[in-house]
């Protein structure tokens, strides 16, 4: 039988866990699960003569979701702050990147940003996101010193990023490429870098995006990269999906016009379950709906930044900073590209977009979150018995 010590410990864990994150992310989910049943009604009748084949597959995920963010909830966020299991993934990541451009990957609307094994899909855009943040957080989290050395600290990452954002830029897939720059770029500033370095990363980024834009002027990428400027000037074309979605959004007001009664999702936006999903909740929720979702967003940044702060170590504060980075960072780049002030460029909405990969790492992320915080009461317990 166990002690009595170790019942009470596990007890004081188990109960200081952050409900209220608990809680947003399950009222996100599946709120997530009802939009796209709603948002792939005439979708899913369309492919396959079942309006719940979204539904169905959806909710398989949501249900690996639980398990994936139970297992992260339980299981000690140390076991990840391990050399061989940070560099290991981050080795993972950068040859699933390698496969997804060649023959193994499968090309869709002109990118290639899957491999399918069997009934599994992997997307390695979505997997190198949460490899790049157990990579960080170890790296910097072991020896926080490193963030003050350009040449052994910095600079090493900075090449590792632009290696990853190069990869995921050639499938193509300009949303995730930023994601993963500003990931990389806002731990290294919560680590210790000096902000002076952001200039010089912002003008070494301009430069580079001008030259691209001059070389490369006729390219898929660049075209889709600039039909956000005006999306009408091509509403049958690159600007397509867009002017719908913008559509939808004008079409929602300030109410909406009903859960399950948008017009756009009756096959004018293309698969509006995924990335364009906000456009479905605008229409139906209207202006009301999508502030209240965004409101649930911040609610869920403002815990992971609480947690963050109060991390027991340096390497649970970088983790959890970095799970809270790559949420806050994709809900504003998903936001942008619905309403036209960013390239259409393929990028989720974390938690409710359709999609199973992207899902459970987010799920699992917010385990993380979950784990950290348990710990949170033990590490002040010890604090405490230290000063004593």
């Amino acid at each position: 039988m166990r002690s009595n010590a170790a019942a009470k410990l596990e007890s004081i864990t188990l109960k200081s866990v952050d409900f209220a994150l608990l809680l947003i992310v399950l009222v996100l989910v599946f709120f997530g699960l009802i939009m796209v049943f709603s948002a792939s009604y005439y979708y899913s009748i369309s492919q396959s003569d079942n309006p719940f084949s979204y539904l169905i597959r959806d909710g398989i995920w949501v249900v690996v979701g639980l398990a994936a963010m139970t297992f992260g909830m339980l299981f000690d966020y140390h076991m990840y702050c391990k050399r061989n299991f940070a560099i290991g993934a981050l080795i993972v990541c950068f040859l699933l990147l390698i496969l997804v451009i060649t023959p193994v990957g499968t090309e869709i609307n002109g990118a290639s940003r899957w491999i399918f094994i069997g009934p599994i899909t992997i997307m390695p855009g979505e997997l190198a996101k949460l490899g790049l943040i157990f990579f960080i957080a170890w790296f910097y989290g072991t020896k926080p010193q490193r963030a003050d050395s350009l040449i052994t600290g910095l600079l090493p990452v900075f090449l590792v990023m632009a290696l990853f954002a190069g990869l995921i830029f050639k499938q193509p897939n300009l949303s995730t490429a930023i994601t993963v720059c500003g990931i990389v770029v806002a731990m290294q500033l919560v680590a210790g870098m000096h902000w002076g370095y952001i200039a010089f990363l912002g003008a070494l980024g301009g430069t580079a995006l001008g030259g691209l834009l001059t070389f490369a002027h006729d390219s898929y990428w660049v075209a889709r990269m600039t039909s956000f400027l005006d999306p009408f000037a091509d509403a049958a074309g690159d600007g397509y999906q867009v002017v719908q979605s913008l559509l939808a959004l004008g079409s929602g007001g300030l109410f909406g016009v009903g859960i399950g009664k948008s017009v756009q999702k009756s096959l004018y936006l293309p698969e509006p379950q995924n990335d364009f999903i906000l456009a479905i909740i605008g229409e139906e929720l209207g202006f009301i709906g999508v502030l209240a979702l965004l409101l649930m967003y911040c609610l869920f940044i403002w815990r992971g930044a609480k947690i963050a702060i109060n991390a027991p170590d340096q390497f649970g504060l970088l983790l959890a900073s970095g799970v809270v980075l790559m949420v806050a960072i994709q809900v504003v780049l998903n936001v942008a590209v619905v309403t036209s002030s960013m390239p259409p460029t393929g990028i989720n909405l974390p938690f409710v977009s359709y999609g199973g990969n992207a899902l459970i790492m987010f799920m699992f992320a917010a385990g993380l979150l979950l784990n950290i915080s348990r710990q949170i009461p033990k590490y002040r317990e010890e604090e405490i018995e230290t000063i004593k």
